[in-house]
């Protein structure tokens, strides 16, 4: 049984907002002070992403683990359940709780895919890899992330190799053509 009224319920629910949460800020002032730039929840993409990286042809999501299901699997009945302590699906009005939440990751699947398709690299940054302890790690692992994406997606197809122009046999722009 639910220990809040249902007017105390809807207040604390109506209180949570999808933008501009801790989790968020706290990946969009780390990628900032590593001197990235970015857009904040773009409309033209699927999913509106939190972050969109022009430059790296990123999406970040910032995803709260309950939100999102995070740690939370499917079993052979079709039931959802949690793996993870970041994850723990209410035991009050638990069928909606695990209609929403299946319905949530299969909605963030589709989008990723969607992303995917257009060419854009998704990068999920989960709430629980935002705790104190593990911030740095995570915000360096995340910077990481989009350098080597960058480096491969604006690398040369072929390492430049001076052996395979002296195969040619073709005059130098300053060799005359006798």
């Amino acid at each position: 049984m639910d220990k809040l009224s249902p007017e105390q319920r809807h207040k604390n629910m109506a209180a949570i907002h999808s933008k501009g949460t801790k989790p968020e800020m706290i990946v969009r002032k780390g990628l900032w002070s590593r001197g990235f730039r970015y857009r904040l929840n773009y409309k033209r993409l699927p999913g509106h992403p939190d972050l969109v990286l022009r430059k790296y042809r990123t999406c970040v999501f910032v995803n709260g683990c309950f939100w999102h299901g995070h740690g939370a699997t499917l079993n052979e009945q079709g039931e959802l359940r949690h793996e993870k302590y970041c994850c723990k699906i209410p035991v009050t009005n638990r069928e909606f709780w695990v209609k929403k939440i299946r319905r949530n990751k299969e909605r963030d699947k589709e989008e990723q895919r969607k992303l995917a398709k257009m060419g854009w690299h998704c990068i999920t940054v989960w709430e629980c890899e935002l705790t104190p302890r593990r911030r740095e790690e995570t915000l360096d692992s995340l910077a990481f992330t989009l350098n080597h994406i960058y480096l491969q997606d604006h690398s040369v197809a072929k390492p430049y190799d001076p052996t395979e122009e002296e195969s040619l046999q073709m005059p130098m722009a300053a060799e005359s053509c006798d």
